[in-house]
């Protein structure tokens, strides 16, 4: 026995998808908004069931590249910290003369790109996930509003 779609099925789903959105306004928004709805709306349908463990799957997954995203520039930060502060980009290379303490460490001259290249890549993969984020979910509430089951790209499956 297949049960029918409804539009209020579809709707929900899209709403659901749409709610994610809402981390713009409330922090853990796009976590807390489509979890509630779809804990609600799960049993309705099995549409709504599977559109709600999909938009929460590609929210989870979005969060755990951006984490794993800082997780790898931060040694390159802390390689090329000394640097920052030695050279004087801090003003922090006045304190030698003002305390008689020297200093000084046989290093090579620092060249600010060596920091500002993991920082560079860094930031243009944390806006290459907040593009795909929006597009995505954007084509998912379209998508689901039709009628379609969408399917997030990138997507690791938590909740199953």
């Amino acid at each position: 026995m297949t049960e029918t779609l409804s539009k209020h099925h579809k709707n929900v789903s899209a709403i659901i998808h749409a709610s994610t959105f809402s981390k713009y306004f409330i922090p853990f928004g796009n976590f807390i908004l489509p979890l509630v709805l779809w804990t609600l709306k799960r049993t309705d349908h099995p549409f709504i069931d599977s559109n709600g463990k999909h938009a929460l799957n590609f929210q989870i997954s979005l969060l755990l590249y951006s984490i794993c995203i800082g997780i790898i520039t931060i040694p390159f930060v802390l390689i090329f910290l000394p640097d920052v502060f030695h050279f004087g980009l801090l003003n922090f290379s006045s304190l030698n003369e003002f305390n008689g303490i020297d200093l000084d460490f046989a290093r090579h001259p620092f060249k600010l790109g060596r920091i500002l290249w993991p920082l560079i890549l860094a930031g243009l993969a944390q806006i290459v996930l907040f593009i795909v984020n929006i597009v995505y979910t954007i084509l998912a509430t379209i998508r689901t509003s039709e009628g379609i089951n969408f399917k997030y790209p990138l997507t690791i499956n938590f909740i199953t």
